[in-house]
């Protein structure tokens, strides 16, 4: 398990909020991933554009991180990669029926004091307790 330290995620925290406000005082857009990436897809609205330069800039955050800043590896999961689809399959699902993600509900709505919001993630939670415990403890994975 890698170490927790808490400044790197103050840090992490801090340009997490700062870049979700910059979005919705330059766009006028809320920073959900899901939104932004289905809308980057499917582009109903005609503005793909900034949708993919987010996407490219989580992505090179991503990479600059990984092999510029980190001082260790991130560890790998011991998931096999179809379970990790499937996963991500059901996510996807789930967040389209929640009609947004964890960052749109957890990092901007919160942040604005939704109680759609507030009810999501307090949903989001119970769900990843349930299914860890279920996961850890029931089926013994």
């Amino acid at each position: 398990m890698a170490e927790f330290s808490w400044s790197s995620g103050l840090i992490g925290g801090i340009l997490i909020g700062l870049s979700a406000t910059l979005l919705l005082l330059a766009n006028g857009r809320i920073a959900g991933i899901s939104g932004i990436f289905n809308g980057a897809i499917f582009n109903l609205s005609g503005d793909a554009q900034w949708r993919w330069l987010f996407i490219g800039g989580l992505l090179i955050g991503t990479l600059i991180y990984e092999y510029g800043l980190a001082t260790k590896p991130t560890p790998q999961g011991a998931l096999a990669p179809i379970s990790m689809i499937i996963g991500g399959l059901i996510v996807g699902f789930g967040t389209r029926m929640g009609n947004g993600c964890t960052s749109g509900h957890g990092v901007c709505g919160l942040g604005r004091l939704s109680q759609r919001s507030l009810a999501a993630v307090i949903t989001f939670l119970a769900t990843a307790f349930i299914t860890v415990y279920i996961v850890r403890h029931v089926l013994m994975f």
